[in-house]
């Protein structure tokens, strides 16, 4: 079976990093794949060394590259654009397709988007949440729950080590995300770091990513020495071995993948009680859940675990614990059980 993979995304986001990993994973599988991309595509260029995968690129009106999906089997669609996509291949190719399904809001009720998720053989939905909301859109969906893969992201020691005399004597808050903040929430993050800069100053917030927000954050930080906004990295794996607690305010989120990074690196959690979150993050078992949009509830979180080093580690521990049933080989042989179907 040649499996063709869809992502027409502009950037490097979640989806195309769990895109990345399932491609690099059928890869060491031995399965015969190709992706189709827009013509200038990050995830292209990091796909470009897999062994067994065609890249071809494609530019908008992206229904004029369907021939780019010739010789594919089965087509997966990762993304909102790419659905339509796939559709179109199968109205005039007739190559089957499944869509994975990232966020948590109900589909629109336009005619093209009906047809889309009628006419897919099965939908992927990273969570329970994700789910509720296609059979809302539509009961007699073929939805199948199948989360997110955990990656073992690189660490390089010599980074870590950097990084600890960097902020050294400092309790390390990580987030990463984009910084977009109607999704990811990061104004309430700021919101509990000033409040909590006079009571504890050894506390250090570091932010990793980009986005719209970026100037309105920096702005919201103002005059604040214990906010650090680094950007975005490619090394995150070595971010999270210096962390000492992971914090995930998002207002929405399908599931949050990098959730199961911060687990792996076994790092207690803050996150949202919202949408997906609840499917990684059980309250008191590996994290600690809070209300979404409430700094002050997440400011008492932050500081009962810096406060509670023996929770931090029950925690954390369980969090590692949890996170095995996420690594890329477990999820992969799923998503193959479900092409096969």
């Amino acid at each position: 079976m040649i499996i063709g993979h869809v992502n027409l995304a502009a950037g490097f986001r979640g989806g195309e990093r769990q895109t990345e990993l399932l491609i690099r994973e059928l890869s060491a599988r031995g399965f015969e794949q190709i992706a189709v991309v827009r013509k200038e595509s990050d995830l292209g260029d990091r796909l470009a060394d897999v062994k067994g995968l065609k890249i071809r690129r494609i530019c908008k009106p992206y229904i004029l590259g369907v021939g780019a999906a010739r010789g594919c089997d089965l087509l997966h669609a990762h993304e909102a654009k790419a659905s339509q996509y796939t559709y179109w291949v199968r109205r005039l190719l007739g190559i089957p397709y499944v869509i994975t399904r990232r966020v948590p809001r109900v589909p629109g009720n336009n005619p093209l988007t009906r047809a889309v998720y009628r006419n897919a053989t099965a939908v992927i939905a990273l969570s329970q949440a994700i789910k509720a909301s296609m059979l809302q859109h539509n009961p007699e969906l073929n939805v199948q729950i199948i989360p997110s893969m955990s990656a073992q992201l690189p660490v390089n020691a010599a980074a870590v080590d950097a990084l600890r005399e960097r902020f050294a004597g400092k309790f390390l808050i990580g987030h990463i995300g984009a910084l977009v903040n109607y999704h990811k929430g990061q104004q309430y993050l700021i919101e509990a770091a000033r409040k909590l800069a006079t009571k504890y100053p050894q506390m250090h917030f570091i932010f990793l990513g980009r986005g719209k927000d970026e100037a309105w954050f920096r702005e919201l930080a103002q005059g604040l020495d214990n906010i650090t906004f680094e950007g975005f990295v490619d090394n995150v794996g070595d971010y999270l071995e210096v962390f000492d607690l992971f914090a995930f305010p998002s207002l929405q989120e399908g599931l949050g993948s990098i959730l199961l990074d911060a687990m792996r690196a076994k790092l207690p959690v803050v996150a949202s009680n919202v949408d997906g979150i609840p499917d990684l993050i059980h309250q008191g078992r590996n994290g600690l859940l809070v209300p979404v949009c409430e700094s002050q509830a997440l400011e008492q979180a932050i500081e009962r675990l810096y406060r509670d080093e023996a929770l931090r580690k029950e925690l954390s521990e369980q969090a590692k614990v949890d996170a095995f049933d996420y690594v890329p080989e477990k999820i992969t042989q799923r998503i193959i059980d479900l092409y096969y179907r």
